[in-house]
This record gives structure tokens, C-alpha cells and sequence, in this order.
């Protein structure tokens, strides 16, 4: 099945890019960011995904989290439990 794009739109004037100090394909980018950022963290969207929708590589986009003071890693309590007992040859 081909993918199919949406849009969001978000609107503000330019003295909001102004104050912000930033282009509107910078605002773009950032808005994209923060929805990625926020949609991983939530454990909504994979890294892979979430990546994808600001569209980084993986590697980059935990670079990001991590600049942005976001956790890198978001095991749920059960996923941490697996982990710990497969890090233990459990």
C-alpha cells in the first residue's frame, strides 16, 4: 500500500519568526522536532519512526533527544525487567 503524506498547518505571523529568530523551514524543522520528540518519549513512536518524521537518521535524531534533554532510551517498566534478567543470562 503507498504511503500517503499529511499536513499539519500551523499558523503564525512574522514576528513570530522574528522573535524566534528563526526561518519559516527553520519553525518547520523544529515543530517536527518537538512532535517527534514528544510522540517517542510517550512511547507512541518507535526511535525509527519518530526519526522518520523529522526526517533524521536514527543516529542523529538521538543526538537530538539528547541535546534537547530528552531520554534517549524509553523502556517501559516490563521492557526494562526483560532486559535486566537478559543482561543477567537470565
Amino acid at each position: 500500500m503507498p504511503s500517503s503524506e499529511s499536513f499539519i498547518t500551523i499558523p503564525y505571523s512574522d514576528d513570530v519568526l522574528a522573535s524566534a529568530g528563526l526561518s519559516a523551514s527553520e519553525l518547520a524543522a523544529t515543530a517536527k522536532m518537538a512532535v517527534a520528540a514528544k510522540l517517542f518519549a510517550e512511547a507512541r513512536l518507535s526511535l525509527g519512526q519518530a526519526a522518520k518524521l523529522c526526517g533524521l537518521g536514527t543516529v542523529e535524531f538521538m543526538e537530538r533527544l539528547h541535546r534537547d534533554g530528552y531520554a534517549v532510551v524509553n523502556l517501559q517498566a516490563d521492557d526494562a525487567d526483560d532486559e535486566l534478567r537478559f543482561a543477567h543470562g537470565g
